[in-house]
């Protein structure tokens, strides 16, 4: 289980929130909402561990993250809002590197496997920078299927995708759901996903 209990953010001068409690069981989702300038990616960035709270306290299985460290990141898969791909690497070559970097092993036929799911047939070999924006998108979030994680935080990951591709989207994020996992991410819309809580921010 992921919990924090009263956190607060502190940007520049202002307070984004303060105070903030939430916790997200298996089998549930965090649906963290705001407006722009909210404070909904330094949210996120918080529960990765990538920025620190003014206050407050994050935990995984009852376990300080700060603590946790890496075993807390083995746990998690944080996709942001701009997500890093190497622009001359394909598809392919850039699910490779990531598995690597994650200390995962991924056969090069998984790879091919899950970006045809993703709709990228034909593209597999093409150096990402030939791809548009929603292509890139769907390279990046092929990885919640190659890099098994109890914990998906996503930062709008509905951003640039069609409708096709959002409804698979949420059918992955219900099916991992299904499996004991969570997840916490943003989006400006609603979306039809069993175990969902709101963070209103």
């Amino acid at each position: 289980m992921l919990t924090a209990t009263g956190l607060t953010c502190v940007r520049g001068e202002r307070r984004l929130f303060s105070g903030l409690d939430l916790a997200v069981a298996p089998g549930e989702w965090l649906h963290v909402q705001g407006e722009n300038g909210a404070g909904k990616t330094s949210l996120l960035r918080m529960l990765t561990g990538l920025a620190h709270a003014e206050a407050g306290e994050i935990r995984w299985n009852g376990e300080s993250i700060r603590v946790l460290a890496e075993d807390y990141r083995r746990d998690m898969l944080f996709l942001g809002h701009h997500g890093a791909l190497k622009e001359e690497l394909t598809p392919l070559e850039n699910l490779g590197l990531a598995a690597a970097l994650d200390g995962a092993e991924l056969a090069e036929k998984d790879a091919l496997d899950v970006l045809r799911r993703f709709g990228l047939r034909g593209r597999e070999e093409l150096p990402v920078r030939f791809l548009s924006a929603g292509q890139k998108r769907r390279v990046l979030l092929a990885r919640l299927v190659t890099r098994k994680a109890k914990l998906w935080v996503l930062d709008e990951p509905f951003t640039a995708l069609d409708v096709k591709a959002v409804d698979m989207l949420a059918g992955l994020i219900g099916e991992h759901l299904s499996d004991g996992g969570m997840a916490v991410l943003t989006s400006h819309q609603a979306m039809p996903i069993a175990g969902c809580k709101v963070v209103k921010l």
